[in-house]
């Protein structure tokens, strides 16, 4: 964990640009609808890879498809990529079922935006792609979080999302509901003026930063909780850590090791939330990202780190 950010950098969101994410080859009648697409991808597997992978696949089904029987391509394009995703929950579920440590959702980094499903899609969840909400819809089952994200965030009508899961109106407004009863319990929207969120993440990063524990402790909420995820691959924390003073003396712990010399931090957007990115300063290679998640009243409710390097692979950066 570094410890150290210039003034410049707790000035200004440093730009940490990932490369282009490949797209199915240009069709009039499927780009229109890929952003859309990929935002649904995404919310349901939460993986910016395994999202570009069904998009792909999606726009591999369009393309061998009897054009001349579709009748409304983007709900043709939904119902493929809603169904390549149940089908992929069911293996990523076995997955995470043997997963080392605590899971969190492959990071975007500075892209939340062109996670967006487009501007016809206005519900409040459309723009959150944060850590919290993503982990909130992990409890469900993959018909009740098709069923939640069709139509909580997509706007769709109960009989649309009917059409898309094969089942009943009636069903899928009972897995709807059961989602929502879920997500109530475990999830809560909280919305951050981003100059407040700014300030916040600027005394983490100072207490951090000074290895002042109790100074840091000041800035999480009593029941804080820290989120690490290294995929059995690198050292985490293997469960989550709740409370402010325990938080507080880990982070710092972590901070006194990290190789000062060698690492970089560039401030970022981490799915959405106020955060940094860490790199190799000689490779390039992406070596963590931290976000924090606001409480509403002026402490952090959770901090999350991803350091497994099969989600940070699109993150890395030209050396020096």
């Amino acid at each position: 964990m570094p410890t150290e950010l210039s003034t410049e950098a707790m000035t200004a969101l440093a730009s940490t640009v990932p490369p282009a994410a490949p797209r199915p080859q240009a069709d009039l009648q499927f780009e229109p609808h890929y952003r859309y697409l990929r935002a649904l991808a995404y919310r349901m597997l939460g993986s910016r890879a395994e999202a570009e992978d069904t998009v792909q696949d999606a726009w591999l089904r369009w393309q061998a498809a009897d054009r001349s029987e579709v009748v409304n391509v983007r709900a043709f394009l939904t119902q493929v990529t809603t169904h390549l995703c149940l089908d992929r929950l069911q293996s990523a579920r076995h997955r995470r079922e043997q997963y080392v440590g605590a899971w969190l959702p492959e990071p975007l980094v500075n892209e939340a935006h062109d996670f967006h499903p487009g501007a016809d899609v206005t519900s409040e969840y459309a723009q959150d792609v944060s850590n919290a909400f993503l982990l909130a819809l992990e409890r469900l089952s993959p018909l009740e979080r098709a069923a939640f994200l069709l139509h909580d965030v997509f706007d769709l009508e109960f009989d649309e999302v009917a059409q898309r899961l094969d089942r009943s109106a009636a069903a899928c407004r009972q897995l709807a509901s059961r989602a929502r009863q879920h997500l109530r319990a475990g999830y809560a929207r909280c919305e951050v003026a981003a100059e407040q969120r700014q300030r916040l993440l600027g005394a983490f990063a100072e207490a951090l930063a000074r290895g002042d524990v109790e100074a840091l402790a000041s800035t999480l909420a009593e029941d804080a909780k820290f989120v690490s995820d290294g995929g059995g691959v690198v050292t985490a924390v293997p469960r989550p850590l709740i409370g402010a003073a325990r938080i507080a003396k880990a982070l710092t712990g972590f901070a006194r090791q990290a190789d000062r010399e060698r690492q970089r931090v560039m401030l970022a957007e981490v799915n959405g939330l106020p955060g940094w990115l860490v790199y190799d300063a000689v490779d390039g290679s992406p070596i963590q990202t931290l976000s924090i998640q606001p409480d509403g009243q002026g402490r952090i409710a959770a901090v999350y780190v991803v350091r497994n390097p099969q989600k940070l692979q699109h993150l890395r950066r030209p050396p020096g």
